[in-house]
């Protein structure tokens, strides 16, 4: 199976998901990276702030001896300000650029552009929708971490209403045998009913469960994600902020064996001295964001040979 656009993880089957993992894995082993990508341009299209997808996509076409066209704040600076539909911006972007990654504010625009563009689209985040290279990675991660991608209990923790990457994760988890998620989330913040339907006919295994405390010993990944206050109302920050926070005081009933995985940024939801972090193996979340470099460098060689 070959990818012509990467804009949901729906996409992904078993097969080309492993195919991605070894080559990411080849390409980490290198000292020295081919300059395969040379004379092919990577636009970088952000119609919202990034940093670390942003700049590893960036970094992943530089290293692999391509170029890169950016905007960082599109919504901003683009002719969208005056107007200019994501239709005609899909087009005249895809005469300049040998593949575009997007990042819009709105769910579903990354699929409308792989419509109107005549190079191959990667979603980098759309809305509330999807962020499916960060699932990638993420899984990538977890593949990592324990040699194996089934038989994982993971915890899903924080804003699972508004959190894309734990919606893209879960259309991956469903793909392999025997895992099991745990939705831990303040009532008002709770897993979609469409990822909960797609989860019942892929038999994955899942729970929801409010004490956090009586998840962290379960797991075998505990993957907190920060309340998203720029896509809910203030009360709904209010009510969620500080509910559930990995400190030291709960830390240790955390399985030696499992991982702590986030997307990053975190902001309250881990409260652990940067002295822990670096010492603990159970914090893998920086591990994590490296690995999105190789992750997203296996991809474009995907998407653009």
């Amino acid at each position: 199976m070959r990818l012509s656009n990467f804009v949901e993880s729906q996409q992904l089957e078993p097969d080309i998901i492993l195919y991605l993992f070894r080559k990411a894995d080849e390409l980490r082993s290198l000292n020295e990276f081919e300059s395969v990508l040379k004379g092919k341009i990577l636009a970088t299209l952000f119609y919202e702030p990034s940093t670390r997808t942003r700049l590893s996509f960036e970094s992943a076409m530089l290293k692999l001896g391509g170029s890169v066209l950016s905007t960082e704040n599109a919504k901003e600076f683009s002719s969208a300000v005056k107007g200019e539909s994501i239709e005609d911006t899909a087009r005249i972007i895809s005469s300049y650029a040998d593949c575009i990654v997007i990042r819009h504010y709105e769910e579903g625009v990354a699929k409308k552009v792989s419509e109107f563009s005549k190079v191959p689209v990667i979603n980098a985040g759309d809305g509330k929708g999807q962020h499916p290279t960060q699932a990638l990675l993420d899984l990538y991660t977890i593949y990592r971490e324990f040699g194996r991608l089934e038989g994982i209990k993971i915890a899903m923790v924080g804003d699972l209403a508004s959190g894309r990457t734990v919606r893209s994760l879960c259309y991956l988890l469903g793909k392999f045998k025997n895992n099991e998620i745990i939705f831990t989330s303040p009532e008002h913040l709770k897993i979609g009913r469409d990822i909960k339907e797609y989860l019942n006919r892929h038999n994955v295994s899942f729970r929801e469960e409010e004490n956090f405390e009586k998840v962290l010993p379960e797991a075998d990944v505990i993957y907190m994600t920060r309340i998203q206050k720029e896509r809910i109302t203030p009360e709904e920050y209010e009510r969620a902020k500080g509910k559930y926070v990995i400190n030291m005081s709960n830390i240790f009933l955390i399985k030696e064996a499992s991982r702590i995985l986030h997307p990053l940024l975190k902001i309250e939801e881990i409260d652990i001295p940067i002295s822990f972090e670096e010492m603990d193996k159970r914090v893998a979340y920086f591990r994590q964001a490296e690995n999105g470099l190789y992750v997203r460098m296996a991809l474009l060689l995907h998407l653009m040979l």
